[in-house]
């Protein structure tokens, strides 16, 4: 590794800061090197915060160090345009910085290259491209909708040790999964804006699908969907009580919605009563939803695993036995089938974790 990739090495961790508190934003970190050495760092801390080179250039002036000549290690192009903060672009000129090594070129066409261009203009030297891969995958999801404008779709499975992914459904539904991998499910919800369920998982389970443990910051809490084509929901169940963050339904044609609180919305999404999930990604697309976490139940990961539109999956392995006899059963034959690979796999507590990505070919 060589002193540019080591420096923006520095810059992608102290960018992992601001997780989960800066979405819709990416998470960016800055370092600025003077002499051979870090002077300052910064990050994009919260949403509506400063950003990562503006925080670092704050820290040198905290500290009293001049900023002329130094060099400045970002993992995102500088924006070069007004938007909740003023252009960083023109942060950096006025810090007398003289050099920008860049990551990652901003995803979006209508700014990429705009502040390379900016910088160039001002005689910075620029660099570009370094640990560029590292740099991307670090805000996958902002990159993704920039590219594709639909959101980045991971799906959440668990199984017993059997792949059974339900008990004796004459008996209250309960959890199998250990305390360590219900920590890691709620670190996944942080991770992204938008949960969804199948109706059927509505009516089993009467699930909240909020965030319980992660700090989000002042961003808002994931949305909540639930396809429920045909209005099965249980008007009492806490998704539409619970006003806590939004819930839109998808269904096929449209219901009466005059006792639904405020916080519930209902889109009406069919093509002959077939609610197609591109269409429901490229609606949360349109609203600008990045991520999306689909946590269940059976019938609507296959869905989504046919689409081809899952580009991520973590699948959790109880090692506990479920009594009764629901027939409802699920494995990683699922996952290989419809394009997925293992990326990683660990152990917490008595469950086994896998993490899967779209089959690059």
């Amino acid at each position: 590794m060589d002193e540019d990739e080591n420096y923006m090495l520095h810059a992608l961790k102290i960018a992992q800061l601001g997780k989960w508190k800066v979405i819709p934003n990416p998470l960016v970190g800055c370092v600025i090197v003077k002499d051979d050495q870090i002077i300052a760092k910064g990050w994009h801390d919260h949403l509506g915060g400063l950003h990562a080179e503006q925080m670092a250039i704050a820290d040198a002036e905290d500290k009293g160090i001049s900023l002329q000549g130094a060099t400045a290690y970002i993992t995102l192009e500088p924006c070069n345009h007004f938007g909740r903060t003023p252009p960083c672009t023109e942060a950096l000129l006025w810090a007398g910085i003289k050099k920008v090594v860049i990551g990652a070129l901003d995803p979006n066409p209508t700014v990429r290259g705009g502040g390379i261009k900016m910088l160039q203009e001002e005689n910075f030297e620029v660099k570009s491209g370094i640990l560029e891969k590292e740099c991307q995958e670090q805000m996958q999801s902002f990159m993704h909708w920039c590219k594709n404008r639909r959101p980045l779709v991971t799906l959440k499975a668990a199984t017993d040790i059997n792949g059974k992914i339900d008990g004796d459904r004459n008996k209250p539904a309960k959890r199998f999964s250990s305390d360590s991998s219900l920590k890691l499910v709620h670190e996944l919800r942080a991770e992204s804006m938008a949960i969804l369920v199948g109706v059927n998982t509505v009516i089993r389970d009467n699930p909240e699908l909020t965030v319980r443990g992660p700090d989000i910051g002042p961003r808002e809490l994931p949305i909540r969907v639930v396809i429920d084509p045909n209005n099965k929901i249980p008007t009492n169940c806490k998704l539409m009580e619970n006003g806590i963050s939004k819930t839109i339904l998808i269904q096929s044609m449209y219901f009466n919605s005059e006792k639904d609180q405020k916080h519930v919305e209902r889109v009406i999404i069919s093509d002959n009563n077939e609610i197609e999930i591109v269409k429901i990604l490229d609606m949360l697309g349109d609203r600008g939803i990045q991520s999306l976490l689909v946590e269940g139940g059976k019938d609507t990961w296959i869905r989504f695993l046919k689409s081809g539109l899952v580009d991520k999956a973590q699948l959790c392995i109880s090692n506990l036995e479920l009594d009764g006899e629901s027939g409802e059963k699920f494995d990683s034959s699922y996952l290989i089938e419809n394009g997925l690979e293992v990326s990683k796999s660990f152990n917490l507590d008595n469950d086994k974790i896998t993490i899967w990505d779209k089959k690059i070919y």
